[in-house]
């Protein structure tokens, strides 16, 4: 596996494809959750909280999975989480247009809160 530093150097290594939706998905959890810090876990872009990670992004090759690794707790009435996995889940992300701003920022402040609990 390859290793970063930094998640800006994760997210340069990424495919010219995938750059701008990293970039506004940066930009969408620094505006929504501005506590947490970016950084680099297990090979993937990450934001962490006070006490473990809350986010992630995944990168494949035809999309990104924008993820979190307390998924299976969160409400999701758009039914956006997907992964078979008994903590996370993740949203499979294809364009920008994709980025569902409200409904994102929905999942991610009960991710920020249930890390917080």
């Amino acid at each position: 596996m390859k290793t970063y530093k930094t998640f800006p150097g994760w997210a340069a290594d990424q495919l010219t494809s995938q750059k701008k939706m990293i970039s506004a998905l940066r930009k969408f959890m620094k505006k929504t959750a501005p506590t947490l810090v970016e950084s680099v876990k297990w090979g993937n872009g990450v934001w962490l909280g006070e006490e473990w990670p809350v986010a992630f992004l995944h990168a494949k090759n035809d999309h990104l999975q924008f993820g979190f690794f307390s998924g299976s707790e969160l409400s999701d009435p758009k039914k956006f989480l997907q992964g078979s996995g008994k903590y996370i889940k993740h949203i499979k992300v294809y364009t920008i247009s994709d980025i569902d701003g409200p409904a994102f920022a929905k999942l991610v402040r009960q991710a920020v809160r249930y890390e917080r609990e």
